[in-house]
């Protein structure tokens, strides 16, 4: 997928999502602009292993 369709799907989705939710998605997105792109390499290889192990790491809680 382009830079141009996922700008555009994000675009589609913001239509969707509820105002109040709006300014939570914004201030993510400044966030994210601020950092350096090793870090956020590093956020999303981790979101990746949470999403993929969570039921491990739902055992390894109990």
């Amino acid at each position: 997928m382009t830079a141009k369709e996922i700008k555009s799907e994000i675009q589609k989705s913001l239509d969707n999502v509820p105002e109040s939710v709006l300014r939570d998605v914004l201030d993510f997105l400044k966030t994210v602009e601020k950092q350096p792109a090793d870090r956020l390499n590093l956020m999303k290889n981790l979101r990746d292993i949470l999403t993929e192990d969570k039921e491990l790491l739902e055992r390894l809680a109990k």
